[in-house]
């Protein structure tokens, strides 16, 4: 159920601190409305709650868990001509064809515009009062009763948010492994990048070292031909030298013979 607006009021999926339900003080709640008419809220701001704009009252199932579960509401006025730290009264009223038709149990909630409770009031019924009702609202039993709800309620809050701290744990431990995860991924990239130019470096050098070889085993074919033209030239060269030293020879020789022809011819010639 909504009011007569079309904005959602602001809500939250957990209840907090138990202290905000003080905070604001619900009046003169009736234990029982009469269906069909329209209903007033009344209610005390205490001097620890500052409004805001978008702060509302709803109606809500008595056993509800969260401010989402409101049956209807209406926009929480803003007091006008008060100074901070004021107590200050107001009121708001609920057409009736936004009201609840069935006898359950409700109760009215001051919600923040956080979506945090600041206050709750006593649970009350849609239904007409019998005169058993007016009996069993003057007895001790049914405020005892009120009482043990509301400490169920708180119980129940404080269940939700230790409920709620240990699935914020589980998530920012969830958070941590997912980011040592992530570490663990681009070091693994990382290493798989660098594994892959080292083996691209590797090839390179395997293709240079293949070349190397190819390159050295022409110098060492080269190197055999020339080994084995020096060779040559050297034979050669021995062989020149001897059949010089054999022309030397044969021309001192000449060259002696020559020597003694001379003396004979120039006594000749006389």
């Amino acid at each position: 159920m909504m009011d007569e607006t079309s904005d959602e009021p602001p809500t939250s999926a957990v209840l907090l601190d138990n202290c905000h339900f003080s905070q604001v003080i619900f009046n003169n709640v009736e234990k029982f409305y009469v269906p069909g008419g329209d209903v007033t809220c009344y209610y005390t701001l205490t001097n620890n709650i500052a409004p805001r704009g978008k702060d509302w009252v709803g109606i809500f199932r008595v056993g509800w868990k969260t401010t989402r579960e409101y049956y209807t509401f209406m926009w929480a006025p803003l007091p006008s001509g008060v100074s901070d730290h004021m107590v200050v009264q107001q009121q708001i009223q609920f057409k009736a064809y936004y009201l609840p038709k069935d006898d359950e149990y409700y109760q009215f909630c001051y919600v923040d515009q956080d979506g945090v409770v600041r206050g709750a009031s006593v649970p009350f019924q849609f239904r007409a009062e019998t005169e058993d009702d007016i009996l069993v609202v003057t007895t001790q039993g049914e405020v005892e009763e009120i009482e043990l709800q509301n400490k169920n309620l708180l119980k129940e809050n404080e269940e939700l948010k230790e409920s709620c701290a240990s699935l914020q744990k589980q998530n920012m431990d969830l958070q941590e492994q997912l980011r040592k995860t992530q570490e663990l991924q681009n070091s693994f990239e990382s290493l798989k990048s660098n594994t892959e130019k080292v083996e691209q470096e590797l090839n390179s050098l395997k293709e240079e070292n293949k070349h190397l070889k190819e390159l050295t085993k022409c110098e060492e074919a080269e190197l055999h031909q020339l080994k084995e033209q020096i060779q040559k030239v050297t034979s050669e060269k021995e062989h020149l030298e001897t059949r010089l030293k054999t022309a030397l020879d044969r021309m001192d020789q000449l060259q002696v013979e020559d020597v003694q022809l001379l003396p004979s011819a120039f006594v000749t010639c006389i």
